[in-house]
């Protein structure tokens, strides 16, 4: 991962941003313009917290609560307090990349210069992403409305110096320990600070972009088993010509036909079914292949150009305009977010339930044309593959069951206020384990094709699937033989896929693929 300083400016961030800081560890600055911007909001802050009038996140308290002007002399303890009760999560801790995520995320909003926040609480949080601090945040406290409440104040909670936090060392302490023994000073929450810093879409958006760069490796290596199953189910590949995805023309479609058609390029072993004469076609698994991951892929489009806008987004609650006006408004509702993560979890199931049904077939003897029951060394002694494809189909199972959207779910909570929202949060962490599950299918996928391809003695498979078999081979995933403990071969290929070098092998071959 590139290593380049990220300058946070007051338009928003890239996605490649956020993959930098959360997986990265890139370093984060604050530009010129974003500490004038927060120089300016603040003083706008300020003088609203002078008058009188009750303005709703300065001087009123929060939610159903808002009705209630607060004195000056308790507007501090205010802020200190939202952030204490807020801090409510429970369950297992989240990963290190989701929270890093979320706090470059919500310090991207505070640099719009739209939020109020002076410009050394955003330095402060610049402080602790560069310092490798990383607040304890928990699984289970949004509602992905007024944003994801419980995640963002157990990271405000840290920036206090309260509450607990995981070092650069990868140990839990708490947090005033950490901030101290990197020189960093402890906030102290001024007007409107902490509602400002716990009022956003971050750890939802932060997950949506995660998930779209592994997604982005996932499609490419599903077309490359697609492919290697074909050829080992001696499939046809005139399916994938150009001109028949021409006509329904979605680009993802288009684009998974051609990935295919270039791993096939050079194939002994595609169209022989066509010389016994017993199949006029593939079954749809195999030949629907690029039409499934075309619409999976699409729908990521879709989903980038979601994440692409929050990105560019300022989401607070109340926000200060450029005319200096201070507005309650409802940006925090994570529904754009959230319907996009559930988007992504159908798809992924889909992909995933397409793959299992290849490997299924590769190994029944009785559709696979002529390979080995279960791709076994003796069948009957040797079990082969057989309980291989149990496990895929027990991921894809669980695939299925997280396809459920979140976001079609609503509790109402704060007594009525906050009566309907996203579960965006949800969607985001169930996501996270579909494409976690996602590359173990692919990966089986893999191992069955891999091993049906080197069955069909006497035929030659294309170079990139050569390529695909003696990578895989090197690392440490067997091929053809009697039975052995199948789960290392599953393992090795799991991480041959997840780390790119199933890609990387096959592109030394083809080339980039779409």
């Amino acid at each position: 991962m590139d290593m380049h300083t990220v300058v946070v400016g007051t338009s928003g961030v890239t996605a490649s941003d956020v993959l930098a800081v959360a997986r990265g560890g890139a370093p984060v600055e604050l530009s010129e313009e974003a500490v004038a911007a927060l120089a300016a909001a603040r003083e706008i802050v300020d003088a609203l917290a002078a008058k009188p009038e009750p303005v709703y996140g300065v001087s009123t308290g929060f939610g159903a609560l808002a009705t209630r002007h607060i004195s000056p002399e308790l507007r501090a303890q205010l802020q200190r307090n939202i952030v204490r009760s807020h801090a409510a999560g429970m369950g297992p801790a989240v990963e290190r990349e989701v929270v890093r995520a979320l706090m470059f995320l919500r310090l991207k909003t505070v640099c719009s210069g739209r939020t109020g926040v002076r410009p050394e609480v955003a330095q402060t949080m610049a402080d602790l992403l560069n310092a490798g601090i990383t607040p304890v945040v928990h699984e289970y406290g949004s509602l992905g409305c007024s944003g994801d409440l419980a995640p963002l104040s157990h990271c405000a909670l840290a920036l206090m110096g309260e509450g607990d936090a995981e070092g650069p060392d990868g140990v839990v302490r708490p947090a005033a320990e950490l901030l101290a023994a990197h020189g960093i000073q402890p906030v102290e929450l001024r007007e409107k600070e902490g509602l400002a810093l716990l009022n956003g879409t971050d750890g939802m958006l932060g997950m949506l972009v995660m998930a779209l760069a592994d997604l982005e490796t996932l499609y490419r290596s599903a077309d490359v088993t697609a492919a290697l199953s074909l050829e080992g189910l001696l499939g046809t590949d005139k399916v994938l010509a150009p001109e028949l995805h021409a006509i329904r023309p979605h680009p993802g479609q288009a684009a998974s036909a051609a990935n295919m058609l270039a791993v096939l390029k050079g194939s002994g072993l595609t169209g022989h079914h066509q010389d016994d004469a017993p199949r006029v076609q593939d079954a749809y698994s195999v030949r629907c292949a690029p039409q499934v991951a075309g619409a999976g892929r699409d729908t990521m489009t879709h989903a980038r150009l979601v994440a692409d806008r929050e990105l560019a987004a300022a989401v607070d609650n109340p926000v200060v305009l450029p005319d200096g006006r201070v507005e309650s408004n409802g940006n925090f509702h994570g529904a754009p977010v959230a319907y996009v993560l559930d988007f992504l979890a159908i798809a992924a199931a889909d992909l995933g339930s397409i793959a299992e049904r290849r490997t299924d077939r590769l190994l029944d003897k009785n559709r696979s044309h002529g390979l080995p029951p279960f791709l076994a060394d003796d069948a009957g002694v040797d079990s082969g593959l057989m309980i291989a494809q149990y496990t895929q189909a027990a991921l894809v199972s669980e695939l299925k069951r997280l396809a459920v959207p979140a976001s079609a779910d609503s509790i109402p909570s704060s007594a009525m206020q906050e009566d309907h929202v996203s579960m965006g949060w949800s969607a985001a962490r169930k996501l996270r384990t579909a494409v976690d599950n996602l590359t173990r299918v692919i990966a089986i996928e893999l191992y069955a094709a891999t091993r049906a391809v080197e069955l069909r003695e006497g035929l030659t498979p294309a170079p990139a699937s050569r390529a695909v078999i003696d990578a895989v081979r090197d690392a440490g995933v067997q091929g053809p033989g009697p039975d052995r403990f199948l789960a290392p071969d599953l393992a090795a290929a799991d991480a041959f896929v997840r780390d790119g070098r199933l890609l990387a092998a096959v592109e030394k071959v083809t080339g980039p693929l779409q």
